[in-house]
């Protein structure tokens, strides 16, 4: 229970269908000490955002009200290992990182889990909008997506195991978000109304470079941006503050528009290049999770995302080695960004997925 309508809502449809539950609040990080990172180092302590005291006291209240038992984990030590600092190593290497998949992989479906199983309890229930369903005729468990479309989430779940879909629930799966904020009035909750969190939960101003220097205590170097060419356009300020694909923020005046095209860690160095330079039709991916099936075993036609926001795109996915994948589009799209998640759809089935490694 993170404190936010959905979860909540989700906790009610489990006690309604005459589940026994109790409520769990994960502390992720020192809610001060990220405020100080991003004060400068003033002190304070938030009232609003992920694990903040307001949200406790949301969950809390609604685990009251539901006459259920409400716990708070500290999952510091595991957040700060298993997301923050993969968040900041893929930074540093010139990716992308995808922190909330990180965070639903190494928490939230395994450590969580693993306590769930510790507590002796069958299932884990989040509000996340998504579907599960058991395929009778493989016996596998599959991932859907959920019924509302504009708030679908399996693109970032689609690194859950078979065992870790055998025992997770997702009620709010066939509904939709206004249903969702309906029951939730409905039965009264503190937080029906409640506004939904936007941005990455431990930058909550957004700029990462400057939480990863407070962070490390490292200072990320100014470098050169140069063109295609390898002709020099000026500097930057960091390759950390920067991502493929982006126009505003380079510091640079040119006659056409220019993007940031590549980041290279080893040399230190952005590269720019117009619009047109952004578009490829091919990538590979490694971290391999299937969940429709154990093995790609031949050339598979498939709809694939490479951002969150991304309408999937056909193409044809190939599995070339253990956990590692080709995917080739039939038309070229934009920004294919290493770090960044790719997931594979047939239909409204999610295939697996990958981490992007690169792109041809």
């Amino acid at each position: 229970m993170s404190g936010g309508v959905d979860s909540s809502v989700a906790a009610a449809l489990m006690l309604n269908a005459g589940y026994d539950c109790i409520g769990v609040t994960l502390k992720l990080y020192a809610s001060d000490d990220i405020v100080s990172i991003h004060r400068g180092g003033c002190s304070g302590t938030p009232t609003r955002g992920c694990c903040s005291l307001e949200d406790v006291n949301d969950a809390r209240n609604v685990a009251f009200a539901l006459n259920m038992p409400h716990y708070v984990l500290n999952f510091t030590e595991s957040f700060r290992d298993e997301v923050i600092r993969r968040f900041i190593d893929i930074y540093e290497k010139g990716g992308t990182p995808n922190p909330c998949i990180d965070c639903n992989r190494y928490i939230k479906f395994e450590r969580l889990l693993y306590r769930a199983q510790q507590l002796d309890f069958d299932l884990l229930v989040t509000g996340h909008y998504a579907q599960i369903e058991k395929d009778e005729a493989s016996g596998r468990w599959l991932l859907k997506k959920a019924a509302d479309a504009k708030k679908d989430q399996s693109y970032v779940l689609y690194c859950l195991t078979q065992e870790q879909l055998a025992r997770t629930r997702f009620p709010l799966g066939n509904i939709t978000k206004g249903r969702a904020r309906e029951i939730a009035e409905e039965q009264g909750f503190i937080n029906a109304k409640k506004q939904d969190s936007q941005d990455i939960c431990f930058v909550p101003d957004g700029d990462y470079g400057r939480f990863m220097e407070r962070w490390t205590g490292k200072r990320y170097p100014e470098g050169n941006i140069i063109d295609l060419g390898g002709k020099v356009l000026g500097k930057h300020r960091g390759i950390v503050r920067y991502t493929i694909g982006q126009r505003r923020g380079l510091g640079i005046a040119m006659n056409e528009p220019v993007y940031v095209e590549a980041k290279s860690a080893a040399d230190n160095t952005i590269t720019l290049g117009p619009n047109n330079s952004l578009y490829s039709k091919t990538f590979t991916a490694d971290t391999l999770n299937l969940i429709a099936c154990d093995r790609i075993e031949s050339p598979l036609r498939v709809k694939v995302k490479t951002r969150y926001q991304q309408q999937e795109q056909w193409a044809t996915a190939e599995q070339i080695g253990g956990d590692t994948l080709r995917v080739e589009f039939d038309e070229p799209q934009r920004a294919i960004t290493p770090g960044q998640a790719a997931v594979l759809y047939d239909g409204d089935i999610v295939v697996g997925g990958g981490t992007i490694t690169g792109t041809e």
